[in-house]
């Protein structure tokens, strides 16, 4: 059964980024294969992090934070329901095609923006490894019902390497230490906030005049806020 689930996730993923059919073939490896060979040392590069920042590890709940503008994803855990969030580690964006602003349809290239949660973990991806976001979510979905939109796309993921179409790429040992955590504590505790800039610091990087965009920023603004701005 794990098998087949890695191999769903693989296929969809090598639809989404177009990779030939020769990349795509990339063995059939399981989640328990990658903590067994990478997990250690993505490990080892991880933990110091942890401790530098006086965060248990591992957490009980994670936070991923990519900024679109700023190239940027921040890793924020905390060990309980009622403990302050602690930045982690923060990894430089290798690839997010688009601009600021959310992903309407297929093909537009567009990174999404909004809440978002991990329900796939690929140890098969053309892209080294890769996770599979809930895009579109039910927020997207009526909003495009709102719209009469259709065709909104799918297969987002935080991968690795450094290209992008409409995924979020962060480079091989980037993954591999984020790929390594949430396998660890769940896919269930870990959010994911995409926004189009550090909405902490200043306003949204684009121009929407979209009422239920600029309420979007709004939402994702207020709930940034539980995040401290980066040191």
């Amino acid at each position: 059964m794990l098998l087949v689930f890695a191999g769903y996730f693989f296929l969809k993923h090598g639809r989404s980024v177009r990779a030939p059919a020769t990349q795509r073939i990339k063995g059939k490896r399981t989640v328990c294969d990658v903590l067994r060979d990478i997990g250690p040392s993505a490990e080892s590069r991880l933990t110091p992090a942890f401790e530098e920042a006086n965060a248990p590890y591992p957490p009980s709940r994670v936070a991923l934070i990519a900024l679109k503008d700023e190239r940027q994803l921040e890793l924020w855990a905390t060990d309980n329901e009622n403990s302050t969030w602690m930045r982690v580690h923060s990894y430089t964006i290798t690839a997010a095609s688009g601009k600021p602003g959310p992903k309407r349809h297929e093909g537009d290239m567009q990174v999404p923006e909004g809440h978002y949660r991990i329900i796939g973990l690929n140890p098969n991806s053309s892209y080294h490894l890769s996770m599979k976001l809930d895009y579109p979510s039910a927020f997207d979905q009526q909003k495009a019902r709102e719209e009469n939109r259709s065709d909104l796309g799918g297969d987002i993921f935080i991968h690795g390497k450094a290209v992008s179409s409409g995924c979020i790429a962060v480079g091989d040992e980037a993954i591999e230490e984020l790929f390594t955590l949430v396998a660890r504590i769940g896919k269930a505790n870990v959010k994911v906030l995409i926004a189009p800039n550090d909405l902490r610091k200043g306003p949204p990087a684009t121009e929407s005049t979209v009422p239920w965009v600029l309420d979007l920023y709004a939402d994702l603004a207020k709930e940034m806020r539980e995040f401290d701005a980066p040191r």
